[in-house]
């Protein structure tokens, strides 16, 4: 086991369990929170428990996860931190809940957590506008070539105007097909609908037709993809939803498709995209999220209709004090003796 190069910061705090029961620090659970939160996350979390932080905001390895879980009864931690099966096998006999500060739980071997009788809770719906409004952004920015716009004025580059300069897609009224109708996918639609995009999805379940506003289910993917002047990704990635946007996928979008994923990179055979983007069969492209993270794929840079983000899709001020909380509220239930919100498992 190597020595954990990350300098953590135990913070103490007498304020509120020491108040209302009577109990000493040493009564209160530690928390270790492994990377930097915002401010009100940390403070709030300073009043509940002997808190572990990050100040540094360095990445943690797998070796440090195990190190420090031996001295934590609670690890609050981001999509950054994976719990694979080998580093659940490993950690300390005290934790008991990983309080996720994210909505995607496919950095944790859940199987492998619930035989060690490790609660796992996740933070939805707080990020459903910011994360829609950033595929929002990707949506517009690909279709009307921002990224080659915006490099062009940058480098004082814009000397000449002509009719057909900088032709994009137009957004409005084209046909939108979402992948994936849960909060994300529904507050998108009601953004695209906005713009009087025709709105299509495929589910796991048809949503009623309150909830639907309008919007065109698609019992199987195939035939959505069909239809789809642009795609957007709101679902998990999945043992079933890897890699589910192949090069037989992009085949069936309609000829000059524009294709946009938030959700999770592992959801794309990224050659297949290039491909697409090489032939002209996809228009455009708009990305906050690649199979390699952090980093990305060099390779869509060599692409000017490719408008990329660094996962930022519910980097908010507000939706971060909305996600720290939600885990926090989970912790709070669950030493409390009640069922967190947001069990996965």
């Amino acid at each position: 086991m190597r020595v954990c190069r990350t300098a953590f910061l135990v913070l103490y705090s007498t304020v509120s369990f020491t108040k209302k029961t009577g109990s000493s620090l040493k009564d209160k659970p530690t928390l270790w929170i492994t990377r930097k939160l915002s401010t009100a996350t940390e403070h709030r979390a300073s009043q509940n428990y002997r808190v572990i932080l990050n100040p540094e905001d360095m990445l943690v390895t797998p070796d440090e996860i195990v190190a420090k879980s031996h001295e934590v009864d609670a690890i609050l931690p981001c999509h950054s931190e994976v719990f694979s099966r080998d580093v659940v096998r490993l950690l300390g006999p005290r934790v008991r809940i990983i309080a996720n500060h994210s909505v995607g739980v496919d950095h944790c071997d859940l199987d492998a957590l619930s035989k060690r009788g490790i609660m796992v809770t996740n933070t939805p719906d707080v990020l459903s506008d910011a994360t829609a409004e950033i595929a929002m952004l990707l949506l517009l920015g690909a279709a009307r070539r921002a990224i080659e716009g915006d490099t062009m004025v940058r480098n004082s580059q814009w000397n000449s105007w002509s009719p057909s300069f900088m032709v994009g897609h137009q957004v409005t009224g084209k046909r939108l097909g979402i992948i994936g109708m849960g909060r994300v996918g529904q507050v998108m639609g009601k953004r695209a609908a906005g713009f009087d995009m025709e709105i299509h999805y495929h589910n796991r379940n048809r949503l009623d037709p309150e909830t639907e506003n309008g919007a065109i289910f698609h019992e199987d993917i195939d035939s959505l993809l069909r239809v789809s002047d642009f795609l957007s990704l709101h679902c998990p990635a999945t043992e079933e939803t890897r890699s589910m946007m192949d090069k037989r996928a992009f085949s069936l979008l309609p000829d000059h498709a524009i294709f946009i994923n938030t959700a999770r990179g592992a959801l794309v055979d990224e050659n297949a995209l290039l491909d697409a983007l090489t032939s002209g069969k996809i228009a455009a492209a708009g990305l906050d999220c690649f199979q390699t993270e952090p980093g990305g794929n060099t390779d869509f840079s060599r692409h000017r209709n490719v408008f990329m983000l660094p996962h930022i899709g519910s980097a908010t001020f507000e939706t971060r004090d909305a996600m720290g909380f939600r885990a926090l509220d989970n912790l709070d239930a669950f030493f409390s003796g009640r069922e967190p919100r947001d069990r996965v498992v």
